[in-house]
């Protein structure tokens, strides 16, 4: 070489490594621009590099091939790198010229080959970089996860601040009855295409990540609100090949639309307005896309206020026991009672509504739901020891519970610490819910039966396995959701009073005995004994009473009935 092509080769070669100095900010261009020169002076007619994740990846044609330079004369491959990494990784570099171009010289092979091999090193580290992005920023299966979402909405703040963005959490209603109709595979099919289909519609000024399981975040610019919320609401999917079966596919959303100079201090101020609010969404029977407002802000306070007093409330025992009568409507009898929870804080009475549904948030609930049956098995055995006779009471029992493979004997042993006769005892679960573990519950009503422990399915009719329920799991006792009971009997042919009707001779017929809940009229009365149900349970007898009022009834234990 002369030393005029040595100067030249000195300057374009320095050119392509300061085009390969920043990986996140690779000058394709100039790398392009100085590698042709490079060839030009080699006398080089093309460059391919090769890379592999593994030797069966090469050998199936698996890989990624680039070719930055090819001047269109490549006869002869004259140079070839290979580069096997501890990965596993095989990276290749192979260099052609023109069959009429005069061979390389020692030192021009000596310079192409560092050439080629300064750029294997970099496509091996920019791979490498994608393989640790990958990993980082996507879930198992693939899908952008929560990092890729937080990356995003970083690299937003700091470009536009967020404004004219929507950010939001969503979850894919019902999708287990889709995975359930078609098949797990199927559904994965309808899951990723519901999900393309979405992160089309946001574009690339959007992103749609996956949280876990179906629920996802997205962000998207606010005038692709209309086509988002449209994909949202419900939208049909095929999963065939020719797209003639479908399914129909929706979700439940919480959205957040930040506003002109709102301050976005980090990721979480985002993340504390949207998913509170797709939790709201989830539980809202109207409509399944919700926004976030200041309403939701007070209640989000609320709820923090709620889970930071409850520990310091439970040790200070803020939280009584009041017992709500449940009357034989043909005698006048009490024949059991309904231990309720009610929280004096700070000389004040919480609402049972503002803080069950918090506790429900986590397991806190199960916190409080022992405490309960501690406390009314307490109080049992102090009217036995006093001479006064007990009736059967319910404590309530939360579905999170059922995680506890010991429940079982926790329920005992809090019974048996205050050696209470266990046909006192009854345990409520409600029925409001979808998911239930049938065996785990199954297994539970068992075992609390064999110990001599009533069960009883509350709120029945309000969920939608109802029937299953009471067919798959041996209950003593059927409540029934108020939302059942006809207000009056004047039509006797209306939906209401014949699902009654009904629900109550059911429940006979497979041996439960039937508690009415929100009983609170005359007429009630009257229904419930023209349908044959024995208990009534409502304000017509009595509201829950504190402990000192109820006990007053225990002596009594008889109300006057209705002529």
């Amino acid at each position: 070489m002369t030393k005029e092509q040595r100067e030249e080769y000195y300057i374009h070669f320095e050119k392509l490594i300061d085009c390969m100095q920043d990986l996140n900010g690779f000058d394709h261009d100039g790398f392009r621009k100085a590698l042709a020169k490079l060839c030009e002076l080699f006398r080089v007619a093309k460059g391919v590099t090769e890379f592999y994740k593994s030797p069966f990846d090469e050998n199936h044609g698996q890989g990624e091939v680039l070719c930055d330079y090819d001047n269109g004369h490549a006869d002869v491959q004259v140079h070839q790198i290979r580069i096997n990494s501890d990965t596993g990784a095989v990276i290749i570099g192979t260099v052609y010229m023109d069959r009429n171009e005069k061979p390389l010289t020692d030192e021009e092979r000596e310079k192409v080959d560092l050439i080629f091999r300064t750029m294997l090193s970099f496509i091996a580290r920019r791979r490498l970089q994608k393989a640790v992005e990958g990993f980082v920023f996507n879930d198992e299966v693939g899908y952008p996860n929560s990092r890729a979402y937080m990356r995003f909405l970083m690299k937003m703040k700091a470009k536009c601040g967020l404004h004219g963005y929507t950010c939001g959490c969503f979850n894919l209603r019902h999708f287990g009855n889709i995975n359930r109709e078609i098949g797990r595979q199927l559904g994965d099919v309808v899951f990723k295409s519901y999900y393309m289909l979405l992160a089309e519609t946001v574009g690339d000024t959007g992103i749609v990540c996956r949280l876990g399981g179906d629920n996802f975040l997205l962000a998207f610019r606010n005038e692709l609100s209309s086509a988002v919320l449209d994909v949202l609401r419900g939208v049909p999917v095929a999963y065939d090949k020719k797209g003639e079966n479908r399914v129909e596919v929706s979700a439940s959303a919480g959205l957040f639309t930040v506003p002109d100079g709102f301050l976005v201090e980090s990721t979480e101020t985002i993340m504390d307005r949207i998913m509170p609010t797709a939790q709201a969404a989830r539980r809202d029977e109207a409509d399944h896309i919700l926004y976030f407002d200041e309403k939701m802000a007070k209640q989000k306070e609320h709820m923090i206020r709620v889970q930071r007093s409850f520990p310091a409330a439970l040790k200070k025992r803020e939280f009584r026991v009041y017992y709500q009568p449940k009357v034989d409507v043909f005698t006048g009898e009490m024949v059991g009672a309904e231990a309720l929870c009610r929280w004096f804080h700070k000389g004040k009475l919480v609402s049972p509504g503002e803080f069950i549904p918090v506790l429900e948030q986590n397991t806190d609930i199960c916190k409080l739901d022992f405490y309960m049956l501690d406390a009314v098995c307490r109080d049992i055995r102090r009217w036995m020891d006093e001479g006064k006779k007990p009736v059967r009471v319910s404590v309530n029992l939360s579905r999170k519970h059922l995680v506890d493979v010991d429940l079982l004997k926790h329920i005992m042993d809090v019974i048996e610490k205050h050696r209470v006769p266990h046909f006192y005892v009854e345990i409520e679960l409600t029925e409001t819910t979808t998911d239930v573990e049938f065996r785990d519950l199954r297994r539970v009503v068992n075992g609390l039966q064999a110990q001599g422990i009533c069960t009883a399915v509350d709120d029945f009719g309000v969920g939608y396995s109802s029937l299953n329920l009471i067919r798959e799991i041996p209950w003593n006792i059927l409540k029934i959701d108020r939302c059942f009971l006809p207000e009056d009997e004047k039509n006797k042919y209306s939906t209401t009073s014949l699902m009654y009707k009904h629900v109550v001779a059911m429940a006979h017929d497979i041996g439960l005995e039937c508690v009415t809940e929100g009983v609170e009229t005359v007429e009630q009365v009257d229904i419930l004994r023209k349908n044959h149900c024995d208990i009534a349970q409502g304000f017509y007898f009595d509201k829950p009473l504190p402990v000192e009022e109820f006990e007053q009834r225990l002596v009594n234990r008889r109300y006057e009935l209705p002529k």
